[in-house]
C-alpha cells in the first residue's frame, strides 16, 4: 500500500498535515513493506526538505497512491478516481457549499472517510482538533479585546508559534477585570477553559457570575445548554429530551448576556436548536457583551452576529446590531466585535499536526497497514467506491440536487 499526504488547496490556505516528518519516518520503519509519499507544498508547516531529511519521498504526482490524506476539503479538479480519501468533508450535515464535492467524489468512484466521524464504540471522536480550536480561539478573542479597548497588544501567531508562546504572551499583559462566558462542555470548551485557568483567570459560580458586582481580575463561567435554554412549556430541562426535541426549548441566554463582557461560543449547535443571541437580542440595550469569539463559527447560527467566517490574517470584524451589517473591526463603541476564524488550530500548525497524527497512527494507520478491519474507519466512511454507505444513505436526495 502507498499512502499519500496531500497538499492543502483550500483558500484560505491551511498549513496543517496529517503526519509530521518524524511520524512518517517512524511508520516507514515500523511498516517497511508499505510506502509513503508527500505532495510538494510551499505553504505546509513542515517543508519539503523536512520530509526529505526524514527519508520521505516528495512528489507532485500522487496517482501512485492507494490512500490519500488531506486536512480540509480537496479541490475538485485534483481528485483522482478510484482512490480512498480522508479529509474533513463538511457535507454530512448537508452543507450546500460542498454538494459539488460530494457529487464529484461519487462520480469518480472514490471511497471517502471523513475525520469528523472517526468515533469509538461510545460515539466519542478519536481524531479531532477541537481542544486546540478552543485554546487558540480564546487567545484570539482576548487579543481582539485588547485591540478594541487599546489595553494591550498580543502577537499574531505565525506557523512556528507554540502553545507555550501563546500562554506566555497572555501572562505578561494586563488582562482586564471583566466577566467572560464560555458556552458548552465539549473539547472546544475544555480547550478554552484550560487556557483561562493557565493564565490565572478566576472561575466563578453561576451565582457569582450573575451577581451585579465587579470582579477583581479576569473571571469566567462555563455554561452548558442546560443553563442556557429552558423548555417552552416550563417543564424541567432533560438532556435526552433536549437532544431529541431541541425545538421544544427557547433561549435563556440574556440573563448571562447582561452580565458578561466577553463571550466565547464553544458549544455544538444544530439548526433546529434555540438561537442563543438573535438579532433582536443583539439590539437589546441590556446586552453587555461587546466582544464575541465564535469558535464554532456557525454562520447566522446560534450567535447571529456571526455573518461570515474570518481568517488568521484578518480575524476580526464589527457587527452593527442596529443595521444587522458588518463594519470594519474596532470602528465603533456601539458595535460588537466578532472573532470567527473557523480554522483556529492552524495558528499552531506544527503542534496540532503532530497531535492529530498521533491519533491517526493509533486509530487509522495502524489497523490499515496491518491489514485489519477497523470499525472506526468503517463508521467514518461515507462513500464506498462512489456509493453512499448505509449510515449515510440519507444524503442521497442531497447528492442529487443541482
Amino acid at each position: 500500500m502507498i499512502i499519500g499526504l496531500l497538499r492543502e488547496t483550500k483558500n484560505p490556505v491551511d498549513s496543517r498535515v496529517a503526519l509530521s516528518p518524524d511520524q512518517v519516518a517512524a511508520l516507514l520503519k515500523r511498516f517497511p513493506e508499505h510506502g509513503f509519499v508527500v505532495q510538494s507544498s510551499d505553504t505546509r508547516a513542515f517543508t519539503d526538505e523536512d520530509y526529505r531529511k526524514a527519508g520521505v519521498r516528495v512528489m507532485e504526482d500522487m496517482s501512485c497512491c492507494d490512500v490519500l490524506f488531506g486536512i480540509k476539503e480537496v479541490n475538485i479538479d485534483t481528485l483522482l478516481p478510484d482512490k480512498h480519501y480522508f479529509f474533513f468533508g463538511h457535507f454530512a450535515k448537508m452543507q450546500k457549499a460542498n454538494r459539488k464535492l460530494l457529487q464529484s467524489l461519487m462520480s469518480k468512484r472514490i471511497t471517502f472517510s471523513d475525520y469528523e466521524y472517526l468515533v469509538d464504540d461510545q460515539n466519542h471522536r478519536v481524531c479531532a482538533f477541537g481542544w486546540w480550536a478552543g485554546f487558540v480561539g480564546t487567545y484570539y478573542t482576548l487579543r481582539g479585546y485588547g485591540l478594541r479597548h487599546h489595553l494591550y497588544e498580543l502577537p499574531k501567531p505565525d506557523r512556528n508559534f507554540t502553545m507555550e508562546q501563546l500562554h506566555q504572551s497572555l501572562k505578561v499583559v494586563p488582562l482586564p477585570a471583566v466577566k467572560l462566558l464560555v458556552t458548552g462542555n465539549g473539547r472546544v470548551s475544555q480547550g478554552a477553559q484550560q487556557l483561562l485557568e493557565k493564565i490565572g483567570a478566576e472561575r466563578l459560580t453561576e451565582e457569582q457570575f450573575l451577581a451585579d458586582m465587579p470582579v477583581r481580575r479576569l473571571s469566567f463561567l462555563a455554561a452548558n445548554a442546560d443553563r442556557l435554554v429552558k423548555r417552552c412549556d416550563g417543564r424541567d430541562f432533560q438532556w435526552e429530551d433536549f437532544l431529541n426535541n431541541p425545538s421544544s426549548y427557547r433561549s435563556d441566554f440574556m440573563r448571562f448576556g447582561q452580565r458578561a463582557d466577553i463571550l466565547i461560543s464553544a458549544h455544538f449547535w444544530a439548526p433546529d436548536a434555540p438561537v442563543y443571541l438573535s438579532k433582536k437580542d443583539l439590539q437589546n440595550p441590556n446586552l453587555k457583551i461587546r466582544m464575541i469569539g465564535d469558535i464554532t463559527c456557525d454562520i447566522q447560527g446560534s450567535i447571529q452576529s456571526t455573518l461570515r467566517s474570518s481568517t488568521h490574517d484578518n480575524p476580526y470584524y464589527d457587527y452593527n446590531p442596529l443595521t444587522d451589517a458588518e463594519e470594519p473591526a474596532f470602528s465603533s463603541e456601539r458595535n460588537i466585535t466578532v472573532m470567527a476564524v473557523d480554522t483556529c488550530p492552524n495558528a499552531l500548525p506544527k503542534e496540532t499536526s503532530t497531535y492529530f497524527g498521533d491519533s491517526l497512527i493509533q486509530h487509522v494507520f495502524t489497523p490499515m497497514l496491518e491489514g485489519r478491519h477497523s470499525d472506526i474507519i468503517e463508521r467514518s466512511t461515507i462513500l464506498e467506491k462512489g456509493l453512499l454507505t448505509s449510515k449515510f444513505a440519507y444524503l442521497k436526495p442531497f447528492s442529487l440536487e443541482k
